[in-house]
């Protein structure tokens, strides 16, 4: 019914207009029934918006109508079509007359631009234009309704991405990119908090924030009262071809800086691309090892790409410090050579932040990679002692699930000595076994082993572990195997038929100072 209405409409309204000619005796052009409206958006004065529809008619002249809502009674608000995109800016390409404040509404037809180059209907849906509605003659400075045109156009796809704070605090926002018809992009980054009357460059650099990378592009800058930038982007500073698909799958991040004149102030930063994370994240516990109260997390971050950000955060870190930090082969109960070196640890925050594409040695090495790792990470006190290790922790198939069983290790030939043995479930079936003994001599080194059959019974040797270290009194070992290398892990352990004798010294393996009977001998 709607199409039928429209189609007596149009022969009614073009039937009234041929019988309306001009004095002349000229016919007023016809619609053809081609339309286009695109969307005039609020700017400068709140609640006024509305539309421009572009009308092809038959003699190939075009009528825009614009239709405003919230204009205000008996005002007269100039319009233009300008060149290039809202966010760049240009001179007038085409005067559209002035919306009547009190009705909201204009009309004109034309069929060149003002400086006479002849312009079709089809043309401007090509055009590289946008459409600025302005408050008054006298104020053409205030916009009050704004929008592109033609390839210009917002296709309705977008992608936005967090820019986080940094070294200010409370600034914080997002920037979303928009695709436009002609495969361009507008940018609108968007910040809480910035200082009224600041300027903020902001830029598009390679690589992830983690790693740091020269500028690729530069925005508008960020205006500090309304907190807002919006830029058209179309290539990068060098020139090359740079569009919204381009934006998406680009190996990059975004910087704003406090001003021109403090670039290295950073108070909002966030990856895009290709670098941008998923929401997937997995975080390991780093425990005080050598230096107390030093301890905290890992955390890696799923990229878009795969690959990983790792944030190291430990708490107690010595202002002004520098603690190497490395992911090690093995689990730290056996140690292992440096697999991957992570930026190191700031003392004053506490913080690293790396990220993880490939090993040191270059083999690929992403999120993937390390959930299934067999490794370990050590964060060491400085450069010059490597050796002091602040907070450690197992990670990967590694990571201990939570499920642990405790046995009892009681004094035997020496006084004094005692303790209990700690096995502890790894995502990967192996155990880690934690020998603690209360009394042992400083500087002692106490072999200790699992010993098949009961206590009372006795038995030959299964297992070896790592001694115990006399003056913590402790022993840390990884089980996945006995000594004959038959497979032996958690779940094992607890079904076992077997007992722990710990030795006085290798010397003096006849003298046990603890022992306790584990697995099926424990009720």
């Amino acid at each position: 019914m709607k199409k039928l209405y429209y189609f007596f409409s149009l022969i009614i309204t073009s039937a009234f207009l041929i019988s309306c000619g001009d004095d002349d005796g000229v016919t007023a052009p016809l619609p053809t029934g081609n339309t286009t409206v695109y969307v005039l958006g609020e700017l400068d004065v709140d609640g006024i918006s509305g539309t421009a529809e572009f009308v092809e008619n038959d003699d190939n002249s075009v009528t825009v109508n614009l239709s405003l809502n919230g204009t205000p009674d008996g005002g007269t608000h100039p319009a233009h079509i300008h060149f290039n995109t809202a966010a760049e800016g240009g001179g007038i390409a085409v005067s559209l007359g002035a919306v009547d404040g009190t009705t909201g509404e204009s009309s004109v037809t034309f069929s060149t631009l003002d400086d006479g180059t002849s312009i079709t209907y089809n043309e401007l849906l090509n055009f590289d234009g946008y459409i600025n509605v302005h408050l008054s003659a006298e104020e053409l400075g205030t916009i009050v309704a704004q929008g592109d045109i033609g390839q210009n156009e917002l296709t309705g796809t977008s992608k936005v991405f967090d820019l986080e704070e940094r070294a200010v605090a409370g600034i914080s926002g997002t920037v979303t990119f928009s695709e436009r018809v002609n495969g361009e992009a507008l940018a609108v980054i968007s910040l809480m908090n910035t200082p009224d009357g600041g300027s903020h460059p902001a830029h598009i650099h390679m690589n992830t924030a983690a790693e740091g990378g020269g500028i690729a592009y530069t925005f508008t800058p960020v205006d500090g009262t309304s907190g807002m930038s919006k830029s058209n982007i179309a290539s990068l500073d060098d020139g090359a071809a740079f569009g919204y698909d381009d934006i998406l799958e680009y190996d990059g991040y975004i910087n704003v800086h406090l001003s021109a004149e403090e670039l290295g102030t950073i108070v909002a930063q966030g990856d895009i691309g290709q670098n941008e994370l998923t929401g997937t994240s997995k975080v390991y516990d780093l425990e005080e090892r050598a230096v107390a109260g030093i301890s905290g997390t890992v955390t890696f971050s799923e990229r878009v790409n795969g690959e990983a950000l790792a944030v190291i955060s430990l708490m107690n870190t010595p202002d002004g410090g520098s603690h190497p930090a490395h992911i090690h082969m093995n689990t730290a109960a056996e140690g292992g050579g440096i697999a991957y070196t992570f930026t190191p640890v700031d003392g004053t925050s506490g913080m690293s932040k790396s990220n993880l594409a490939a090993l040191d040695d270059g083999t690929s090495f992403g999120y993937d990679d390390i959930l299934e790792y067999d490794g370990y990470i050590n964060v060491h006190l400085s450069v010059d002692e490597l050796a002091t290790i602040v907070a450690q922790g197992d990670i990967g198939q590694n990571e201990l699930t939570g499920e642990s069983m405790t046995y009892t290790l009681n004094e035997k030939d020496v006084a004094g000595i005692s303790g209990d043995v700690v096995f502890s479930e790894r995502v990967n079936g192996e155990a880690l076994a934690v020998i603690t003994l209360t009394g042992t001599p400083e500087g002692g080194s106490h072999p200790a082993h699992i010993h098949m059959n009961s206590a009372a019974e006795g038995g030959a040797i299964a297992y070896t572990f790592t001694p115990v270290d006399g003056t913590t009194g402790i022993s840390m070992s990884n089980i996945a195997a006995l000594d004959d290398e038959s497979a032996f892990g958690y779940s094992d352990i607890l079904g076992y038929d077997g007992y722990i004798n710990v030795h006085l010294s290798a010397d003096e393996l006849a003298t046990i100072v603890a022992q306790g009977d584990i697995g099926s001998n424990v009720n």
